[in-house]
C-alpha cells in the first residue's frame, strides 16, 4: 500500500504541498492515519513534476529509501515549483521490486501515475483478464511490480485513445474482478488534468478557486475537503471536479452513471 497526492493550481513550492502541511504526505510515510493496508511507507518514495514551460514533459525525482532518509529533500522541496504535481510514499507489495524503478510515479510522453494498492498474484493478471502483453511491451516495463503492471495495462488504453477517466474505470473494474480483493486507487495526471479511482482505500479532494488536491488522506482543520466514495472514479481539473460510480463487469449491466458534479469554488 502506498499514500499518494496530486496537485493543479497556482505554482507552489513542493515543500507547501508536500513537506510542510500539517499531517502531510511526508509525515504519512510514518503514520498515515486511514490507510487500509499496512502501518509505514518505507519503501521509497517519488515526486513527478511539471515545469512552468507548459511544453515541457514531467520532471521525477524517484529514491528507494524512506523519504524521511532523504537529506536532499528539504533543500530541493523549498527551492522547487510548479503547478502540477503527482507524489507518492511506498508500501511495497510483497514480491515486488525495491530498487527505484519500481517507484512511483510512472511516466509516458506526459502522464504520470501512481498506485495506492495491492493485487494478489500480479504477476498472472494479463493471462486473467485476457489481455496478452506483447515481449517489447514487457521488456519496457520500468519496474518489477503490481503498480507498473497495471500502469502498462492503463497506458495502452491512453495511447490508443481512450479517455483517461474511462480507461482507468474500465481497467479497475476488470482487475477487481479478477482479484476481488485487490486494492486499486489509481492517480493519474497529464498536467491539466487529474483522473483518480477509489477502490478498497481511502481518497480525498479539495477545489478551491483554481486548484484541487488530489490526496489519500485530508489535511486536518483544512476546510473544503471532500471524500470520495469507495468504488468511484474522480475526474478532476483546476476548475472542476466530478464523481462517477465504477463500472461493473461480467453478465450484469453496469447501472447508469449518477454523475454528480462539484465546482472548484466550492
Amino acid at each position: 500500500m502506498c499514500r499518494h497526492l496530486a496537485y493543479l493550481g497556482p505554482p507552489r513550492s513542493l515543500a507547501e504541498l508536500l513537506t510542510t502541511p500539517p499531517h502531510s504526505l511526508y509525515e504519512q510515510s510514518w503514520a498515515p492515519r486511514r490507510q487500509a493496508g499496512g502501518t509505514i511507507n518505507a519503501d521509497g518514495f517519488g515526486i513527478g513534476w511539471y515545469p512552468p514551460d507548459d511544453g515541457a514533459g514531467p520532471v521525477r525525482y524517484r529514491r528507494s529509501v524512506p523519504v524521511w532518509a532523504d537529506a536532499n529533500l528539504p533543500g530541493l522541496a523549498g527551492l522547487l515549483h510548479s503547478g502540477a504535481v503527482l507524489a507518492a510514499v511506498r508500501s511495497a507489495t510483497p514480491g515486488c521490486g525495491h530498487d527505484e524503478a519500481a517507484v512511483a510515479p510512472f511516466a509516458l510522453g506526459r502522464w504520470l501515475f501512481s498506485l495506492n494498492g495491492r493485487i494478489d498474484r500480479w504477476e498472472h493478471l494479463p493471462a486473467d483478464l485476457e489481455e496478452p502483453l506483447t515481449a517489447a511491451e514487457l521488456l519496457g516495463v520500468e519496474g518489477r511490480c503490481d503498480a507498473a503492471l497495471l500502469w502498462l495495462m492503463l497506458a495502452r488504453r491512453l495511447v490508443a485513445g481512450r479517455p483517461a477517466a474511462e480507461a482507468a474505470a474500465e481497467l479497475v473494474a476488470r482487475v477487481a474482478d479478477a482479484r476481488p480483493g485487490a486494492r486499486l486507487n489509481l492517480l493519474l495526471t497529464d498536467g491539466h488534468t487529474v483522473t483518480a479511482t477509489r477502490h478498497g482505500d481511502s481518497l480525498w479532494y479539495r477545489a478551491a478557486g483554481e486548484q484541487v488536491t488530489v490526496a489519500s488522506e485530508p489535511v486536518p482543520d483544512q476546510p473544503g475537503w471532500h471524500e470520495v466514495p469507495d468504488h468511484s472514479v474522480l475526474r478532476a481539473s483546476r476548475t472542476s471536479a466530478a464523481v462517477d460510480p465504477l463500472p461493473t463487469v461480467g453478465p450484469s449491466p453496469a447501472e447508469p452513471s449518477a454523475h454528480a458534479e462539484r465546482p472548484a469554488s466550492a
